[in-house]
This record gives structure tokens, C-alpha cells and sequence, in this order.
């Protein structure tokens, strides 16, 4: 392997991916697992996680890690399930996550309850219980990473009614430079602030939307997997070992340039 090349491999890393079944989260963990990663996905539906796992498995090692983590008792035992399994994390992304749309007069406590304990809670529980296995994985200048998913919704003022998404995705890219400064050398913490990609929460958006959205985005498309999933394996290779409490939109310029 050239020094390039080793600077931004990230084979024989270990990485949890939650939400990794579907949407941004597979795409990320099939990034991970043809780059020579060792992928642990989580995801609420175990016979979804299985299935997805074994799908991924045909390109190299990925392991389901079913959880609620919508609770602390559930970022916990994932946490226990894979520290009984793994000496060490190279690689937490946390992308487990919800939406809520509703207009405001019937924007209820369920609206928020349900968004923040997913969006923002988990987050912080998950990679609080993870910290031992995360710090014992730094060798050198190469600390262990934590990746939030964020979105650009949680930095410009969205369309939609989600009130409790927008919310909860700017309080994580809070949360991500709070992180980073608190883990530092040990481990990095950044955030991605995604755009629109092909998931099951744009579903319904991308259908009634799709060409006004990528006629007013700069770069006049939606987000492919690659995309996101490059970005991903660059914050979590030797490239990005410098770099931390950053929130990086990866959305063809729809939000950064208005």
C-alpha cells in the first residue's frame, strides 16, 4: 500500500454504525465494509439488522447489533454486546434517528419526546457508554472517532414542519463540538450535516419534490451513497486525524450557499 493510499485506508478498523440497515446508515456501513472495516450495524428491527448484515457480509465482515436506543437502558446493553465482543472501537457513527412532521397547533409532547430521546439522547448515552472501548483503540496520532449525522436542517431553517428535527439536529451539532473538546487527544468527535439522499425519511419528500429540490441545489442532484459514505471513511481514516468538533454538509451546496 502507498503512503496515500495508507493515509486514507481504514481497513482493520472496527466500526458500530446505528441505523445501519437502511438508508444513510447502510450506505455509510457498506462504505466501511468495502473499505476492510469490521462493521457491527444496530438497528431497532433485529430480523431487518440480520438481513442487511448478511447482505453486506457478501463484500466483507459485518455483524448485526440489534438495540433500542431510544432509551439508556438500550444504548447500554448495545454498548455491553459489543465490548463482550470486541476489545476495542475504532469507530462509532451515530445515525440512528427520526423525523416528525406535524403543523404547529398539533405539535404535541409525543412530537418531541419521540425526535430528541433518538436524535440527541442516544447519541450522548451511546457514546458515553462506549468510551472505554473507543479510548483503548488510540495507537499514536490516530485517535478514535466518533461521527455524528447530523443534517443541513439543523443549520438553515427547513421547509417542512419538523420543528423537533431541525431542533434536535442543531443541538447535535452542539453536542459534536461539546464532545470534541471533552474527548480530545483521545478521541475525535465531527459531525456530517447530510442533504437529501434516497432514504426511508425522504421517502415521501423526494417523491413531491425531487426535481424543485435538485433544481435549487447548486450541484442539480440529490446525494448518491458514495457521497456520504466517502465522507465517512475520510473522517475516520489517518486523513482526518487532525481534525475534530467539525460539522461538514454534505449537500451539493443547497444550504451553504444561500
Amino acid at each position: 500500500m502507498d503512503r496515500l493510499s495508507e493515509l486514507f485506508s481504514i481497513a482493520g478498523k472496527t466500526a458500530v454504525v446505528t441505523g445501519g440497515s437502511s438508508g444513510i446508515g447502510k450506505m455509510i456501513a457498506a462504505g466501511y465494509v468495502s473499505a476492510g472495516s469490521r462493521v457491527y450495524i444496530s438497528s431497532r428491527k433485529a430480523e431487518v439488522c440480520d438481513e442487511v448484515a448478511r447482505e453486506l457480509s457478501r463484500e466483507g465482515e459485518c455483524f448485526a447489533a440489534p438495540a433500542d436506543l431510544s432509551t439508556e437502558q438500550g444504548c447500554r446493553l448495545l454498548a455491553t454486546q459489543i465490548a463482550s465482543r470486541e476489545p476495542r472501537v475504532d469507530i462509532l457513527v451515530n445515525n440512528a434517528g427520526a423525523t416528525w412532521g406535524a403543523p404547529l397547533e398539533e405539535f404535541d409532547d409525543a412530537a418531541w419526546d419521540r425526535v430528541l430521546s433518538l436524535n440527541l439522547k442516544a447519541v450522548f448515552h451511546l457514546t458515553k457508554f462506549l468510551l472505554p472501548s473507543l479510548e483503548a483503540s488510540r495507537t499514536g496520532d490516530d485517535p478514535a472517532r466518533v461521527i455524528n449525522i447530523g443534517s443541513i436542517d439543523g443549520i438553515r431553517v427547513p421547509v417542512l414542519e419538523t420543528y423537533s428535527y431541525a431542533a434536535s439536529k442543531a443541538a447535535l451539532h452542539q453536542l459534536t463540538r461539546h464532545l470534541a473538546k471533552r474527548l480530545a487527544p483521545n478521541v475525535t468527535v465531527n459531525a456530517i450535516a447530510p442533504g437529501p439522499f434516497e432514504s426511508r425519511m425522504m421517502r415521501a419528500t423526494l417523491e413531491m419534490f425531487q426535481e424543485t429540490i435538485e433544481a435549487a441545489t447548486p450541484l442539480r442532484r440529490i446525494g448518491r451513497p458514495e457521497d456520504v459514505a466517502g465522507t465517512a471513511i475520510y473522517l475516520a481514516s489517518r486523513a482526518a486525524s487532525y481534525l475534530t468538533g467539525a460539522i461538514i454538509p454534505v449537500d451539493g451546496g443547497l444550504a451553504t450557499t444561500r
